[in-house]
């Protein structure tokens, strides 16, 4: 082991007579480091690596590099001299390559005082082997082990280290990011869920991997959907038992545990984004800068709290209890803090500049309204702020979960970046308890259809656009789409663990029966009726859709709502459901290719003027009892034809009068009462309308098209 540290004459390395005397004479930067950029970087003039620290209440600094060969004795070790290495807050210096010899992983131990009140709640412990925050990669040990950094002491050997560089060189050729407006349809998923389970058809071993989401690109094309939204991409605890990802360790590195190889899981995203690209499909990651990995007290002292804790976490004041938690999780992003901002742009132009995706959906963003004492701040939004002005950011798209789960909810104009989209949850809610059956809903499914004017207001103040409303019915918290239809009581219960408890009303109906044993036939059938019924009003509405993968093919938890922790078939997509569900899914296929070439639908703007509301005849229903909603959407504006729908949520059919009908050609496209082919009808071969009378079925919707008047 080379140890770089103050000489026994009192010198200190940089100085003449001290450890570094013997390097080539240089500028300073050469000889001290630099504290720009962060992480480690690569100096290829001097064949030398800059590392770059920031903690603000450090006494001292220690950086330790490791072979592969020894991940538990560093090969170098080199201590930093506040003298020397450091400027400001920051920590630096610069290591030639032939003292880093052949040293491929790297991390910190870090001292500094106890604790001495709310801002300055340190968590040092100078034994404690430490991530770097802006590592681009993460190597675990063979020996790793979580239960080492929850307790005072070394943890050397069993610790997650840094990779020092990646030699791997790639090519983004032609790459060019699609950019979708009023055909965009996002597809949440899981990277492993997706291709994890046998029934796949990607080869063993790609199953789960990026790679093995590529070989499923041809799917995604055909279903015809033009974004993915990834669930949690960035490094997690492989032992913190958090499936979902919802737990990250780092802010910059690629979970390795998507990649078919150890070390490769950078290459791998990049042709994972590169080949999304190439088939037209936007990639959007969902991420989570407001909490970590860390948790609470008892949680592991992995990076930041080992660093700077005070700085990285929002502090209580109560020593008993010192961490606030607006995450649920056990710690809160400081997001209020000036560096950690830095840090979280960092994170996000990397991901841009570097990775290539397409933009971000930001978990709890309602937690980056909170300033220093943890309470919500409007006036001042600081890193949204930062996010919306910043000329690498505002060029992606910016998708907000406007509410944390300490209660604040923020969705609509509340929320404090006026061009992001937002998460719908008075969608989701409303067109779920509308198709359930609840009476008195139908004026609140023709105000979520038109695109939520309520929730983004249509005035002269606010020009909200409807665009900015991510209409969801399902996503990956809560049923599947067919556990919606099948379960009322959540069965939150998988390989003898319990999950935490999920959302308290899921709006669900089991349409009869609860579950899946000894299903009576026509249960099922009102089953795919509901499911066709929830697909096709979420394809009419103004906004941007959302589908949560597998619900196409009527994929099922079982009734677990909250699957957070079940890495196994519980979650994994079973695709043998595909050609179980041929018919559900199909309808899908073609209700998206149905909205896709109608852009009078998911237009830039409100549909205003250019919609007409009836109930059965000419007057809309919206009482109390009301459970049914008729609509007609021109489309000359957009160069399209008009639409005419009628919804019917009751238990009885009902006849329904088409207005307007003498002044057009209707033809029948959808009708979900009707079996396949007859419930969707492609292009061309719609059904003439006999008469302006059309009996709508219990709890079904209709979509009748004719040519636009001009």
């Amino acid at each position: 082991m080379t140890q770089l540290e103050s000489p026994p004459d009192g010198s200190t390395p940089g100085s003449p007579g001290g450890a570094e005397c013997d390097r080539p004479a240089g500028s300073w930067r050469s000889r001290e480091g630099e504290p720009a950029p962060q992480g480690v970087s690569w100096i290829e003039g001097e064949r030398a690596f800059n590392f770059a620290l920031y903690s603000k209440h450090a006494e001292s600094v220690r950086l330790l590099l490791y072979s592969a060969r020894d991940v538990e004795t560093p090969v170098l070790t080199y201590d930093l001299d506040a003298r020397l290495h450091k400027s400001g807050r920051m920590w630096h210096c610069r290591v030639p390559e032939r003292e880093a010899r052949d040293a491929l992983y790297y991390a910190y131990a870090v001292s500094g005082p106890q604790p001495r009140g709310r801002y300055e709640w340190h968590a040092f412990d100078p034994e404690k082997i430490l991530l770097d925050p802006y590592a681009r990669g993460v190597f675990f040990p063979p020996a790793f082990e979580r239960g080492a950094a929850m307790h005072p002491g070394s943890n050397a050997g069993r610790a997650p280290l840094g990779v020092i560089h990646d030699d791997e060189e790639f090519s983004w050729g032609a790459d060019t990011a699609p950019r979708h407006e009023s055909e965009l349809i996002i597809y949440e998923l899981h990277v492993r869920g997706f291709t994890a389970h046998e029934s796949s058809g990607v080869a063993p071993e790609r199953r789960g991997t990026y790679t093995g989401l590529i070989d499923r690109i041809p799917y995604l094309v055909e279903l015809g959907v033009t974004a993915v939204e990834l669930m949690p991409v960035f490094q997690w605890d492989p032992q913190e038992g958090n499936y979902w990802g919802y737990m990250p360790l780092s802010f910059f590195a690629p979970h390795s545990g998507f990649a078919t190889r150890g070390g490769a899981q950078r290459r791998e995203f990049k042709e994972m984004v590169r080949a999304l690209h190439a088939a037209g499909i936007e990639v959007i990651l969902d991420v989570v800068y407001n909490h970590t990995a860390e948790g609470g007290p008892d949680g592991p002292v992995y990076s930041y709290k080992g660093i700077d804790n005070s700085t990285y976490y929002l502090i209580s004041g109560d020593p008993n209890h010192p961490y606030s938690d607006y995450s649920g999780t056990g710690n809160t992003i400081h997001s209020a803090n000036a560096h950690v901002r830095e840090l979280i742009l960092d994170s996000l132009r990397y991901w841009v500049e570097e990775m290539h995706v397409d933009g971000f959906r930001f978990d709890l963003a309602s937690v980056f309204t909170r300033d220093d004492e943890g309470a919500v701040d409007l006036r001042r939004p600081g890193i949204i702020a930062q996010i919306s002005a910043d000329p690498v950011l505002d060029r992606v798209r910016l998708i907000a979960e406007p509410w944390d789960s300490a209660g604040t909810d923020q969705l609509g104009p509340t929320f404090p970046g006026p061009r992001w989209a937002q998460w719908n949850d008075h969608f989701r809610d409303d067109v779920r308890r509308f198709v359930r059956g609840d009476a008195g809903l139908a004026a609140a499914l023709a105000t979520r259809l038109y695109g939520s004017a309520d929730v983004f207001p249509d005035d002269l103040m606010h020009a909200a656009r409807p665009c900015q409303s991510i209409n969801y019915l399902t996503c990956h918290d809560g049923f599947t789409l067919y556990d919606l239809v099948s379960y009322e009581q959540k069965r939150n219960w998988a390989n003898g663990q319990a999950n935490a408890d999920g959302p308290q009303e899921n709006h669900s109906w089991n349409c009869g029966w609860e579950g899946d044993d000894g299903v009576p036939e026509d249960v099922r059938a009102l089953r795919t009726r509901q499911a066709k019924n929830y697909c096709i009003l979420l394809l009419l509405a103004n906004g941007v859709p959302m589908l949560r993968a597998g619900d196409e093919f009527l994929q099922t938890q079982g009734g677990n709502d909250n699957p957070y922790n079940q890495d196994n078939p519980t979650s994994w997509l079973d695709w043998g459901r595909l050609a179980t569900h041929a018919e559900v899914h199909r309808f899908f296929r073609e209700a998206i290719a149905f909205r896709k070439a109608h852009p009078a639908i998911g237009r830039s703007r409100f549909w205003r003027e250019d919609v007409s509301w009836y109930g059965r005849g000419p007057v809309p229903e919206f009482g109390p009892e009301s459970r049914e909603l008729a609509y007609c959407l021109r489309g000359a504006r957009e160069a399209d034809c008009d639409l005419y729908v009628m919804v019917n949520s009751s238990p009885d059919d009902l006849d329904f009068t088409v207005q307007d009908g003498a002044r057009g050609d209707w033809r029948r496209t959808v009708d979900t009462a009707l079996a396949a082919p007859d419930d969707i009808r492609a292009a061309g071969a719609e059904v003439p309308l006999a008469s302006a009378e059309y009996r709508v079925r219990a709890r079904s919707v209709v979509v009748l098209s004719r040519r636009c008047r001009g």
